[in-house]
C-alpha cells in the first residue's frame, strides 16, 4: 500500500505554529500536503517539506464553498485528486462532509495523540496545555480522554 498522503487544513496549521511543533507533522507523515488556498490562508512561509498544490476541479471547490470555507473546501477537493488521503479537519461542518465523501479524517488533537503514541513529542500534557493557552477551543471532557488514553 502507498504511503499515506496528509492533506491540513489551515486551522491545524496555526495550532501546531502556535505551540511551536509544525514539525510534528513531518516526523509522523512523509508527505504533507496544502492546497494553494490553505497556504494562503496560512499566511507565513510553510517549511519547504511541504507540498502546496492546486486543486485541479475548480467547479467541484466551489460547491464545497456553499457550506465550508475556502481552505476545508479546497482540502476535500483536493483529497479527491490523490490517493490513500488522511484529511486534518478540526471544523466539524468540514469533518462531516470529508467522512459522509468517505475520507479518513482526523483533526489537530488526533495528530498530537498519534505523535504521543508514536513518541514523537514525550508529553501529550505540556502541548494540550500550550494549545489551551491559544484561541484554539477543546472541551475539558476531550482533554481528560486523551491525557488517560496517553497514560498521563
Amino acid at each position: 500500500m502507498p504511503d499515506i498522503v496528509v492533506i491540513t487544513d489551515t486551522s491545524c496549521l496555526i495550532a501546531l505554529s502556535k505551540i511551536e511543533i509544525l514539525e510534528v507533522l513531518h516526523k509522523l507523515y512523509k508527505r504533507v500536503v496544502v492546497s494553494k488556498e490553505i497556504a494562503e490562508e496560512f499566511g507565513e512561509p510553510l517549511p519547504s517539506w511541504f507540498e502546496i498544490l492546486e486543486v485541479s476541479n475548480k467547479k467541484y471547490q466551489k460547491i464545497l464553498e456553499n457550506s465550508l470555507d475556502k481552505g476545508e473546501a479546497s482540502a476535500i477537493a483536493l483529497a479527491f485528486e490523490l490517493d490513500n488521503v488522511l484529511l486534518i479537519l478540526d471544523d466539524l461542518k468540514a469533518r462531516k462532509e470529508a467522512q459522509k465523501l468517505g475520507f479518513k479524517i482526523t483533526g489537530t488533537l488526533g495528530v498530537l495523540f498519534s505523535a504521543k503514541q508514536k513518541n514523537v513529542i514525550n508529553s501529550l500534557k505540556l502541548y494540550l496545555d500550550r494549545l489551551q493557552n491559544t484561541d484554539f477551543r477543546i472541551a475539558d471532557n476531550i482533554v481528560l480522554e486523551l491525557l488517560k488514553r496517553s497514560n498521563e
